[in-house]
C-alpha cells in the first residue's frame, strides 16, 4: 500500500475522521505543506554537504480561507563527515562552511529540530502527513531525505515522493518558472541580492505558494463545487 492511499485507509477505518476535520486538513486532503529550501555545495543529494535549511510552516485562516506564512525557523548545517564541497557552488551561495561565525549546526540537530516542529503545527491543523512545498521540489526533497537517511531518523514527518513544485504551479497560474520572475508576476517583492539564502528564498517560495493558492480559490477554483443530482 503506497503511503498516500494509507491516509484514505485510516479516514475510512477511524469512525470519527469525519467528525471534526479542520479547513486546513480538508484543503490537501489530510496533508500539512510545509515550504522549504536548501543551500547546498553541489547539486548530488548522496555526495554534496547540505548547508543551509529553512522552512515555513502555514497558517490556514478560517473566516477567509487565505494561506499565509505562520513561522519560519532557519539553519546553518555543518558539513557532514566526507562531504564533498564543490567550489563553483561555493561561489554561487557565497557561503563559507569554514566560518565560525555561521552557528552551523549538525545535519541531526536541525533535523530533529524542524520534525518536532512540524509535528507540533500538523497536529494542530489536524493533517496526517507533512508534504514539500519547494521550487524544483525535487532537488530540495531529495538533499532533505538524503540527510535523514545519514541521521538514521527513522520516522520523517514528511511523504518520501510527493511534493508540491512551485516551479509548476508558477508557471501555470503566473506564465514564469524563476522564481523572482514569479515573484514580481505575482507583486511579490523581490530582492536578487538576497537571493540564495535559505531563509530568504524560502519565505519567498511561501509567498508564491500562498499567493497562488488564495489566488485559485478567489477564483472559484476551491472548494469545489457539488452539483445535487436530481431525484
Amino acid at each position: 500500500m503506497s503511503e498516500s492511499s494509507s491516509i484514505d485507509t485510516q479516514q475510512k477505518s477511524n469512525p470519527n475522521s469525519e467528525k471534526v476535520k479542520s479547513k486546513f486538513s480538508q484543503r490537501f486532503r489530510g496533508y500539512f505543506p510545509v515550504v522549504i529550501d536548501v543551500e547546498t555545495a553541489g547539486f548530488n543529494s548522496q555526495t554534496d554537504a547540505l548547508l543551509e535549511l529553512a522552512a515555513s510552516v502555514l497558517h490556514l485562516d478560517e473566516d477567509t480561507g487565505d494561506f499565509s506564512i505562520d513561522e519560519t525557523i532557519q539553519f546553518n548545517i555543518e558539513p557532514f563527515e566526507g562531504a564533498n564541497l564543490e567550489p563553483k557552488a561555493l561561489e554561487f551561495t557565497g557561503i563559507d562552511p569554514t566560518n565560525p561565525l555561521r552557528g552551523a549546526v549538525d545535519e541531526d540537530e536541525a533535523l530533529k529540530d524542524l520534525f518536532k516542529l512540524v509535528r507540533k503545527k500538523m497536529k494542530v491543523a489536524g493533517c496526517q502527513r507533512a508534504i514539500i512545498v519547494a521550487h524544483n521540489a525535487a532537488f530540495d526533497l531529495g538533499f532533505l531525505n538524503a540527510a535523514t537517511e545519514r541521521c538514521k531518523i527513522k520516522r520523517s514527518p514528511f511523504h518520501s515522493f510527493v511534493s508540491f513544485d512551485t516551479t509548476t504551479l508558477a508557471g501555470l497560474a503566473l506564465g514564469q518558472t524563476v522564481l523572482a520572475k514569479a515573484c514580481i508576476a505575482a507583486k511579490i517583492d523581490f530582492n536578487n541580492s538576497e537571493a540564495h539564502s535559505a531563509l530568504y528564498d524560502t519565505e519567498k517560495t511561501a509567498e508564491l505558494f500562498c499567493h497562488i493558492v488564495n489566488k485559485w480559490r478567489a477564483l472559484g477554483g476551491w472548494p469545489i463545487a457539488v452539483e445535487e443530482t436530481e431525484v
